[in-house]
């Protein structure tokens, strides 16, 4: 089976060393600091088997205090197993009961025709129904080049914790001409009226750098189907789009690319894009994650390297004053990439994300910034050994109504199993505020 969006071939990417030394935004650092009234556990430790493995996304949150996710592997074996990350992954429900947490294993995909490989969390729809995107798998040549699925609860109570939800494809992608190929890691949005948006790193009949590559598309409900139009297509060193879209108040969309001129580009629906009016970053400076949308009309985004210090940025763009700010840069060490995913902004402003490769340990970290006249500073609230407490983590965090924070990290934990390289199946974790 062929396996459109390799993580191998992303990880590659964001390891390429940068400078930024041609950003000339403004810039407020200060110093970064460790916090101690926190608290750090360890949730669930994925075993690579029927439960999955490697966790990318991150976890969504019910009004219960369940939490949802997907793994890119584990679960059944019948997928794309060379390399460093065997099966075809699962959907996977973490309910709290008492002080405790009792897994559920909600879909095991196994390529043909569900999809394969999901990079990105399951988000909710309208519906009260759960939906996601596998980057690989489905139906159409090679195997297919990944889906849109929808899963839903059993109409009765379950006996037992592990009933199977109901999955069904909402489109596979063919990866041809006018066509995506390989959703990433974003999030599926929705509209009023129920359509759906989102992002795929491929397709359109070529390959990056040699043409058009990748996509926007919406699918809206037709005759008890849905139907696909592919709004944009990028191509040559414009391309790849990995994470989804934020909605603006106005009918647009915002996202980044993380290819060598990436940078923020804006989609009407039915206008196309524009890319030129925007901000783009200098080559190689791999803006992964996606962006989030304050009230105030100001958009917030990372880049996984580069910055004023090496190691990756935080930054701000104005749309109104069309104004790029770095709010902060990491320090690098050599083994960026910094920060992969999309931010969590919280009631009081402070956003909240997670660097890969950063950190005390070179494992990662989960750190929060804060902003006091004007100047912005970080907090460490926990750096990742790669042991017991996971390592490597790539979602966005997720927070309650508590202030507690929600996430997952790829590697480490309690079980090596067949999982990335050997360094362990992954974890899902918790930080509570002391």
């Amino acid at each position: 089976m062929q396996h459109p969006a390799n993580p191998q071939n992303f990880r590659s990417t964001l390891a390429t060393k940068t400078t930024l030394a041609a950003l000339t935004f403004a810039l407020a650092l200060a110093i970064a600091t460790r916090a101690s009234a926190q608290t750090y556990s360890v949730l669930y430790n994925f075993t690579g088997q029927s439960d999955g493995g490697s966790p990318w996304a991150g976890v969504t949150l019910d009004p219960a205090g369940d939490l949802y996710g997907t793994t890119y592997g584990g679960g059944s074996t019948n997928c794309y197993t060379a390399g460093y990350y065997p099966g075809c992954g699962t959907v996977f429900k973490l309910s709290h009961r008492g002080s405790g947490w009792t897994f559920a294993l909600l879909h095991e995909f196994n390529g043909i025709p569900d999809g394969a490989k999901p990079l990105a969390r399951v988000v909710f729809g309208p519906n009260g129904a759960l939906f996601g995107t596998a980057s690989s798998g489905g139906e159409g040549n090679f195997g297919g080049y990944g889906t849109v699925f929808q899963l839903q609860p059993p109409p009765n109570s379950c006996p037992t914790p592990s009933c199977p939800w109901t999955e069904t494809q909402l489109y596979s992608f063919q990866g041809g001409y006018g066509d995506g190929a390989a959703p990433g890691g974003g999030d599926l949005i929705f509209d009023s009226q129920g359509n759906i948006y989102g992002t795929t790193q491929g397709g359109n009949g070529l390959l990056c750098g040699d043409g058009p590559c990748g996509s926007v598309y919406e699918l809206s409900p037709n005759d008890g189907g849905w139907r696909e139009t592919n709004f944009a297509i990028f191509g040559g060193d414009i391309c790849c789009p990995y994470a989804g879209l934020v909605a603006g108040s106005s009918g647009e969309f915002y996202g980044t690319l993380p290819s060598s001129l990436g940078g923020i580009y804006e989609f009407y629906d039915g206008l196309g894009i524009d890319l030129y009016t925007y901000p783009r970053f200098p080559r190689d400076t791999a803006a992964v994650g996606g962006l989030i949308l304050d009230s105030a009309g100001n958009l917030y985004g990372t880049t996984s390297e580069g910055g004023p210090n090496g190691g990756g940025t935080v930054f701000e763009y104005s749309i109104a004053g069309s104004r790029l700010t770095t709010l902060y840069g990491f320090v690098g060490s050599g083994y960026e990439p910094g920060p992969t995913a999309t931010l969590l902004m919280d009631s009081a402003g402070n956003l909240y994300g997670v660097t890969r490769l950063e950190g005390a340990n070179q494992q990662g970290s989960v750190f929060k910034l804060s902003q006091s006249n004007g100047v912005w500073s970080l907090t460490t609230l926990h750096d990742f050994t790669g042991g017991a407490d996971g390592g490597q983590p790539d979602g966005q965090l997720t927070m309650d109504t508590s202030g507690n924070l929600y996430g997952t990290a790829e590697v480490g934990g309690n079980s090596v199993g067949n999982c990335y390289q050997n360094l362990g199946c992954g974890v899902v974790f918790e930080i509570t505020p002391d």
